[in-house]
């Protein structure tokens, strides 16, 4: 519509309907909200009702508190044959901490997935999902129109955005949900004006609709305070012919992140690499944020390059999307994680010690061909019961790859 956003009577015919993704008063530069002119409004459904939630979760008190190190096998997708599971049947909570209804926490969730989701869509009521496939591409239609998003890239489905999941084949990935809070760029300091990711780089779809009666029931699913409802309605829900706005679903390729890196001595800290956070109310701490540790060059000069020993107030989750970790070459596979949590020591394995502490140190790419990324949080995580034992995947041996380190003192 000119000059306003609703008239009384919209253009062709549509419904306006606003989808606020912020309070109203919040200050302007984090003010969110977008207008959708759709030909039947979402409210046009039937009560919902519970649905199972299989392997989703905001239990934390599950199984009793796990200060190890741990460590995940690649998480395991089941044959079509064996267990037909779209997107969301193929959601699985890994670890998490705070809950939905106080408006304070995250969630890490894995998706194993074969199908493509048939007349169905999901919603979060409770949150953000940044999505980071790592097997098969994700087709994601939503309401504001479709993305493609493929192994290094990500997504975010903000908080009460409708989208539904086709999938080409076996399909696996990671998701960070925050609840409260919406993931931004980082503030870059005296970086300046420009690295890290981009604003430019960040692309949103562009308005899809399609106009279709679904008289066997179209089921729309909210996850509402950590559970799963779904309700029917006889139409599909992705009939926004246009709209306008700033609160959006939106997608970014990993190889565009400009990294910043050491040039001179030791390590800068892991912070340069945040692509994404959400801010807590405390500030310079994040509830949770995504980094990345991309392909780079190393060229610090009398310094262990490798990540060195690390004792954090931080829970750090890491995956691997491609290639080998650095620091952990065996063991810690693509389709796998790893959780360090809150004070629990970490680092080099002991063959990648002796291997870095005798290297000739010169200019060298690290990490070539391969995308290992973090989930940190100043939450202090609970894992999950699937996590510790239904899901079979836990390394029970990772605690070994520290065992050969030596003393190397000499008075």
């Amino acid at each position: 519509p000119h000059m306003q956003n609703n008239p009384q009577v919209c253009p062709y015919g549509l419904y306006a309907e606003q989808l606020s993704g912020s309070a109203f008063t919040c200050p302007r530069p984090t003010n969110k909200r977008s207008w959708l002119y759709r030909i039947l409004p979402s409210v046009c459904h039937k009560p919902f009702k519970p649905l199972k939630e299989g392997h989703l979760t905001h239990n934390w008190d599950e199984v009793e508190p796990e200060p190890n190190q741990l460590r995940w096998k690649p998480f395991e997708i089941p044959k079509v044959s064996q267990n037909k599971l779209d997107f969301v049947s193929g959601l699985h909570t890994l670890c998490g901490a705070g809950e939905p209804r106080g408006r304070n926490g995250i969630a890490v969730h894995v998706f194993v997935c074969n199908t493509s989701m048939q007349d169905r869509c999901l919603y979060n009521s409770d949150g953000d999902f940044l999505i980071v496939p790592q097997q098969g591409k994700l087709l994601i239609t939503t309401e504001f129109g479709k993305m493609l998003v493929e192994p290094n890239e990500i997504c975010v489905i903000q908080q009460g955005m409708r989208f539904s999941v086709e999938v080409f084949g076996e399909t696996r990935g990671y998701i960070l949900e925050v609840y409260g809070a919406h993931f931004e760029l980082p503030d870059l300091g005296p970086i300046g004006a420009n690295g890290l990711a981009n604003p430019r780089d960040f692309l949103v779809p562009v308005a899809w609709y399609e106009d279709r009666q679904v008289p066997g029931g179209y089921t729309v699913i909210s996850k509402y305070q950590g559970k799963l409802f779904a309700a029917q309605q006889d139409y599909s829900p992705f009939n926004v012919v246009a709209w306008h706005g700033n609160y959006t679903p939106y997608k970014y390729h990993l190889e565009k992140f400009m990294v910043i890196n050491a040039v001179a001595f030791d390590h800068a800290d892991p912070s340069i690499f945040t692509v994404l956070t959400a801010k807590s109310t405390r500030p310079g701490v994040a509830l949770a944020d995504f980094v990345i540790f991309p392909p780079r060059w190393g060229v610090a000069n009398n310094t262990f390059r490798p990540p060195y020993y690390h004792r954090n107030c931080m829970s750090e989750f890491m995956g691997l999307i491609k290639g080998y970790y650095e620091a952990k070459e065996e063991g810690f596979q693509p389709g796998g994680g790893s959780l360090h949590s809150m004070m629990t020591p970490h680092g080099p394995d002991a063959d990648c010690f002796e291997k870095a502490s005798k290297a000739k140190l010169e200019p060298e790419r690290v990490a070539e061909g391969t995308m290992a990324f973090m989930f940190e949080s100043s939450l202090s995580l609970a894992v999950t019961k699937w996590g510790l034992q239904t899901s079979n995947c836990l390394d029970k041996n990772y605690y070994k790859c520290w065992e050969t380190l030596k003393s190397h003192f000499n008075p």
